[in-house]
């Protein structure tokens, strides 16, 4: 019997999940199929049903969604209980449905692992919304330990900061003015997402040496990712982080850690183009 998964979100017609799930299954001959589902949240009691009777054997988690379905979930655990943020869902040996959090793997994974000294560096999360406490959190067990955070409304922030009780908050408005203190800058808002809105200010006063973090992946180069290249700042788009998070969530519901080859890279590269 064909084991069937999907993601939730809305908007999420422009997720490449499926592409790299469906990779996976014919690669390790499993009978599974991964589609797009966009939800309402109305729906999000339904979709946790799905996974208690079965008829979805697992359940990746994106916006407007990832933390109001925990509420639905029987448990959190791990990450997604430290962050308050869940991205994948599965059923375990108990029968109870369960939040999990693969975004701070695939945060570290793919860009984190690379960066030395942290502890001495200053790191700098924009945005507050679904994807930022998973920044947060993939920076500190990264050895971080200097992450300020700005929003446009200021009030996340300081929600944040309740749980994050280490971080720097500073208002929006002064984000061009603080720019240049950071060695490292993940943008973890939907700015610059394909078909949306982009950042209204430019990142002239970066440093020099400065990495920028994408957590965006369609399209590979926001016009800010563009802009701080041609800069000479080092950038990453957000692509490697998806399949890291893809990776870890196919492990939690199949039991496979699958391999990221040249194919795979390429096959998703070619639907960004």
């Amino acid at each position: 019997m064909k084991k069937t998964f999907g993601i939730i979100g809305n908007p999420v017609k422009h997720s490449l999940s499926p592409l790299l799930h469906n990779y996976w299954f014919k690669k390790y001959d499993i009978e599974g199929s991964y589609s797009i589902i966009e939800d309402a949240e109305d729906n999000l009691a339904d979709i946790v049903k799905k996974i208690k009777d079965k008829s979805l054997i697992g359940v990746n988690v994106t916006l407007p969604f990832k933390q109001k379905i925990i509420i639905h979930a029987d448990k959190i655990i791990n990450d997604a209980e430290t962050t308050g943020s869940v991205n994948t869902l599965l059923l375990d040996n108990s029968g109870a449905v369960v939040g999990e959090n693969t975004d701070v793997f695939g945060l570290q994974a793919a860009y984190l692992k690379e960066i030395d000294n942290g502890s001495n560096k200053k790191a700098l999360v924009i945005g507050a919304g679904g994807v930022s406490p998973s920044a947060i959190l993939s920076l500190q067990k990264s050895g971080f330990k200097n992450i300020s955070i700005t929003n446009r409304t200021n009030e996340k922030c300081l929600f944040l900061k309740k749980k994050f009780n280490y971080l720097n908050v500073f208002p929006w408005n002064n984000l061009q003015s603080e720019i240049g203190n950071f060695d490292i800058i993940i943008n973890a808002t939907s700015l610059g997402l394909k078909n949306g809105q982009d950042f209204d200010f430019d990142f002239h006063k970066c440093k020099n040496d400065a990495t920028y973090i994408d957590t965006i992946y369609n399209p590979l180069k926001t016009k800010t990712l563009k802009f701080l290249e041609d800069q000479g700042l080092k950038v990453f788009n957000g692509l490697d982080m998806f399949i890291y998070q893809g990776q870890k969530s196919f492990y939690l519901w199949n039991k496979i850690n699958p391999e990221i080859d040249d194919d795979l890279v390429s096959l998703l590269l070619s639907k960004l183009k």
